[in-house]
């Protein structure tokens, strides 16, 4: 590729096939694509499964589809039968479909494009902005990424509007721009990132393998046997609480917050926020060997562990498990234990599901029964699943270089 940093010519990007010259041409987004109307439907009014037309949930573009929406390798959810409305406009390939609303400006007007419809009858939903090039001046597959371009994210998060909730509409694309090259060069582009899109989608798959061999093996290698030593965890844990008084204020202290996307083998570094520093005693510093839970939450999040893995101060949202010094028992092989299907589920059926979150007390979590083998098993089990965490934690910073990758070619190929 040919670096253009140095040029004087502002109508081409950073980065570009060496073969391609010529300026880019720049558009009004609004000049390029005809809007339609979409529905409004809720999750309670779709379905899947069904023969009936298919819907674009906006909650599916923040999570779950790609840029291209290829229907052999996506599930969208169908309209039920009494909630098919009368007026509707069907999707065709080429078209996008913005997400006109979020709780993150970074994410106002994430887009997808449909790349192959299957000849399916698919409608735009509920907070969605359908778009369809009017003037044929790009191919399909170019869109989905020059409207993710950071040029054109900029743009939308400069006009989208709101408080706790940032929108925006159809009007706010006659103030954004986007470079359009030729069409031999909108096709190496757009075939450029979508094979780097294939490679993170295998990636994903990879990394799904791993933690599917890791659900099935907790069940056969962990769950009580019956020569097993049985043990209450408050025998061989102290349950302590953590401090509830720290404030994020972006300065000095680590504070780890409530567990929610789980880390198996280490506390997840996305929900560790900073606080000022405070005078507190050991009691809430984190030592390697030291158990989270997450005994305040929503149900589905009951019960989430992390093990830890370095030192940390501990906060609050959640209980420590350190375990009592014990020559029998590995610290390791409780969290793995703790971290089965069959130990989450237990937990959330003996929490006190309150309207806001669920909770469970330190008596009730010391009550839980264990069943621990011999010294020598645990240490055999421990190894096993270190060497698989480790694998699949590589199989993760490969995934998230490849999308890097992505993000800087996003940022250096359009304009």
């Amino acid at each position: 590729m040919a670096n253009n940093n140095n040029t004087k010519n502002l109508n081409v990007p950073n980065l570009r096939f060496p073969e391609f010259k010529g300026e880019w041409e720049k558009y009004k987004v609004s000049d390029i694509l005809e809007f339609f109307p979409t529905n409004s439907l809720s999750w309670d009014q779709l379905e899947y499964g069904t023969d009936n037309i298919y819907n674009l949930h906006y909650g599916l573009i923040h999570k779950g589809l790609p840029t291209q929406i290829e229907l052999v390798n996506c599930s969208l959810p169908n309209i039920k039968k009494e909630f098919i409305p009368k007026n509707y406009t069907l999707c065709k390939d080429g078209d996008v479909a913005f997400a006109d609303a979020s709780e993150d400006t970074n994410d106002v007007g994430k887009v997808v494009e449909f790349l192959s419809c299957e000849n399916k009858n698919i409608v735009c939903g509920l907070h969605t902005i359908h778009g369809r090039d009017k003037k044929n001046l790009t191919i399909n597959g170019f869109k989905g990424y020059a409207f993710s371009s950071e040029i054109f994210r900029c743009q939308i998060r400069c006009l989208s509007q709101g408080t706790k909730i940032y929108s925006i509409s159809p009007k706010n694309f006659k103030d954004i721009s986007i470079g359009v090259p030729a069409k031999e060069e909108q096709s190496k582009i757009a075939a450029l990132l979508r094979l780097l899109d294939y490679r993170i989608e295998a990636q994903n798959k990879i990394i799904e393998k791993y933690e599917s061999l890791i659900k099935g093996l907790n069940e056969k290698l962990l769950i009580n046997k019956k020569e097993y030593t049985t043990y209450q965890l408050s025998d061989i844990c102290e349950i302590r609480s953590g401090y509830s008084g720290a404030q994020l204020t972006g300065t000095q202290g680590l504070m780890v917050s409530r567990i929610e996307t789980i880390s198996k083998h280490c506390i997840n570094l996305d929900k560790v926020g900073y606080v000022k520093p405070f005078n507190s005693s050991a009691d809430f510093k984190l030592h390697i060997g030291d158990i989270l839970f997450s005994n305040i939450n929503s149900v589905q999040y009951i019960g989430n562990t992390a093990f830890v893995d370095r030192e940390y101060n501990l906060y609050h949202g959640m209980n420590l498990l350190r375990l009592i010094p014990h020559k029998t028992v590995e610290p390791f092989y409780i969290f793995l234990l703790l971290n089965t299907i069959t130990y989450k589920s237990y937990f959330q059926s003996i929490c006190n599901k309150a309207i806001s979150q669920a909770s469970i007390n330190q008596t009730e979590l010391g009550k839980t029964v264990i069943h621990i083998p011999d010294l020598s098993y645990q240490k055999q089990i421990c190894l096993v699943y270190n060497s698989l965490y480790n694998k699949k934690s590589l199989e993760n910073l490969y995934l998230q270089v490849l999308k890097q990758q992505k993000s800087y070619l996003l940022r250096q190929m359009f304009i």
